[in-house]
């Protein structure tokens, strides 16, 4: 099976744009838009040979994972629209519970959680299985003209291979014993964006997704350290606020709101922060 649209993403009017191979789905995305595409374009690849993620970060996506980004042509406010990253997250996860059962989504070496794999999201946009890294969200936009950007919503899923030379447990759906392609899982990914963003309601469901959001939320609870342009800020991890924003509570009891950085849990958070 090719790459194919759910019945509901192409009776909401998406399209789609596959590639057996591209340089980043991102930059081509943009691209499109630049060259005067009007939107609600998917543009998904088997392999990607440059990808990217946050703060310029290299995404390995060898052939055979998944490397997509939804192209949507926005004229409200990139504040508002960069919460989208939150729905894109609810949709993958959403999308991997529907193709990959619980109970049979297990580490290779019978590791992991035995009541049954869950996916969790970790802020501000990361994928997690069995604690470990599966998947990655990077949104990038690109001012068109006075009143338009161009927002690419990259999401890049660990499907057949992860990388091993990073310095964070990561995995994939292969590793977990999970029979499944890239294409199929953009099928559903695709029948889930579209769920999500009517939920999302052009913002203004924002607080229903904040609270689904929460409720797959990695850490939530536990304590942590983000790293916050060099600086290392550790407490517990409380909530998302109403700009999902990052709150934590320091030893002092004073609740930090943080709008980027990276989040590291547990052990790490206790330790250090590599």
């Amino acid at each position: 099976m090719g790459f194919q649209l759910a019945p509901t993403a192409t009776a909401e009017g998406f399209r789609l744009e596959a590639h057996d191979s591209v340089g980043s789905t991102n930059a081509l995305a943009l691209d499109r838009a630049r060259e005067g595409d009007p939107g609600k374009l998917w543009v998904v690849s088997r392999k990607q040979e440059s990808g990217r993620g946050r703060r310029g970060r290299a995404w390995a996506s060898p052939e055979g994972n998944l490397a997509s980004t939804l192209l949507l042509i926005i004229d409200r406010d990139l504040k508002t629209a960069a919460t989208l990253g939150f729905v894109a997250g609810l949709a993958l996860g959403d999308a991997l519970e529907a193709i990959v059962p619980g109970r049979t989504a297990m580490a290779a070496d019978g590791a992991g959680d035995r009541r049954g794999n869950r996916f969790e999201l970790k802020w501000p946009n990361d994928v997690l299985a069995n604690g470990a890294k599966m998947a990655g969200i990077l949104l990038e936009s690109s001012m068109l003209d006075a009143d338009r950007f161009a927002l690419a919503i990259g999401i890049g899923v660990n499907v057949v291979a992860y990388p091993q030379d990073v310095p964070y447990p990561a995995t994939s759906l292969k590793a977990l014993g999970a029979n499944c392609d890239a294409e199929t899982l953009f099928l559903a990914l695709s029948d889930a964006w579209s769920e999500n963003m009517r939920l999302w309601n052009e913002g203004r469901g924002l607080d229903l997704i904040r609270q689904r959001w929460l409720s797959r939320a990695a850490g939530l609870g536990g304590e942590v350290a983000v790293r916050v342009d060099g600086d290392v800020v550790r407490g517990v991890f409380e909530t998302i606020d109403e700009d999902c924003r990052f709150v934590i509570r320091d030893d002092s009891g004073a609740l930090l709101k943080i709008a980027a950085g990276d989040v590291h849990f547990g052990v790490v958070a206790s330790a250090h922060t590599a």
